[in-house]
């Protein structure tokens, strides 16, 4: 049989049917599952069979939403967790032990710096920036202690770009590892294996899941990397719950043509917004204005569904344009079939000095739109009378 479609495996790929040979996936809320000898029951506990045990470890839902993003990525096996900054935080102590050091691109979510800055110190564990925009600078900063390159493309919020393959020749010639947050582009629009990355996470509250409903994060990649994120995972008991697993795995049977819409509308507003003189800049990957535009058409297949755009004036006149939204709503979120808009500087990357900020683009100005799946022009209606 022929190799199937992305979108084909995303509707395809599920479990198992049980006796019932129900048409859809069953939800398995159950905390434990039951063996008919002790026998069994050792056999799984050991590792001899690959019996379900008890939901903490993982539960067939869990395992259904997880191979669908193994196929989606090409990665050969991985692990979900109860959130995105579970699986970052879970596969970081899974593989760091005390004196490592982390290389990351200095664009990363706000919560992720936190863990750098504020919580492995305490581990005796350092971190490096790069300036992504200073890609040269990355081989550099390697040290005999780094144990892995973290990075986010598009970063967030700034959404700017690095080229894959050249990190990852990087990470290889020194034997280091690479990981990458993929969470902006998702699997569809872009597959970090391809280009090199051992791992890569997604917080699968954002586009997996795509209409705001739940929580739930993944990492995929290598056999004996996962295996390690796994083990920690199952002592720590950052867990998936199997409700929201079920639902991510129904969500991702959408994930390409959402995708392919939220694409068409943010390229349509940006383009549209480049013209409009109440602002200082448009940025969105698959804009030819955009710096990285080159890369971003090598390892992506569409631009996203994240725009950012800077209003003159700083603060105050994005605090104005924010307020007088009036479809597009106010939120940390992003991935949404809906379109919400946020202010950086003054909420998800707060705690980020201002210099901070800065460096990684973040100005008072500056406001990430996740453009929705409403129309385009009701869309770019609401921004533009916001502007006024």
């Amino acid at each position: 049989m022929a190799k199937k479609h992305f979108e084909t495996d995303a509707i395809r790929a599920q479990m198992k049917r049980s006796e019932n040979n129900e048409h859809s996936a069953p939800v398995y809320l159950t905390s434990s599952f039951v063996f008919d000898t002790a026998e069994e029951m050792r056999a799984a506990f050991n590792e001899e069979s690959n019996d379900f045990i008890y939901s903490r470890y993982t539960n067939p839902n869990v395992d259904e939403f997880v191979n669908k993003v193994c196929i989606m990525e090409g990665a050969e096996a991985g692990v979900a967790s109860a959130s995105g900054m579970a699986a970052i935080y879970t596969s970081f102590m899974a593989l760091l032990k005390s004196g490592d050091h982390i290389l990351s691109c200095s664009s990363v979510f706000g919560a992720t710096h936190a863990l750098f800055t504020k919580y492995f110190p305490k581990l005796n564990i350092s971190h490096s920036y790069f300036n992504i925009k200073d890609p040269n600078s990355i081989e550099k900063l390697i040290k005999s202690e780094t144990r892995f390159i973290y990075l986010e493309t598009p970063t967030n919020p700034a959404i700017e770009l690095i080229d894959l393959e050249f990190v990852a020749a990087i990470a290889k010639k020194h034997n280091k590892l690479l990981i990458v947050d993929n969470c902006f582009a998702t699997p569809y629009l872009q597959q970090p294996i391809k280009f090199g990355a051992d791992l890569v996470i997604h917080s699968a509250t954002k586009y997996m899941d795509g209409q705001g409903r739940v929580l739930g994060g993944v990492v995929v990649g290598k056999k004996e990397l996962i295996r390690e994120i796994y083990l920690y995972g199952r002592l720590t008991g950052p867990s998936l719950s199997p409700f929201n697993a079920w639902t991510l795995s129904k969500s991702l049977e959408t994930l390409t043509i959402r995708m392919d819409k939220h694409c068409e509308n943010a390229l349509a507003v940006a383009e549209a917004l480049e013209k409009n003189s109440a602002l200082e800049n448009v940025s969105y990957p698959f804009l030819k204005s955009h710096p990285h535009y080159a890369i971003a058409k090598k390892q992506m297949k569409a631009g996203g569904g994240i725009i950012t755009i800077t209003v003159k004036g700083g603060y105050e006149a994005a605090k104005k344009f924010m307020d007088k939204l009036q479809m597009i709503k106010i939120s940390p979120n992003l991935g949404d079939v809906r379109s919400i808009a946020t202010h950086p500087a003054s909420s998800t990357h707060c705690k980020l000095s201002e210099e901070e900020r800065l460096s990684v683009g973040i100005t008072p100005g500056l406001i990430r739109i996740s453009i929705g799946l409403e129309h385009k022009d009701d869309i770019l209606n609401d921004i533009e009378q916001a502007l006024k």
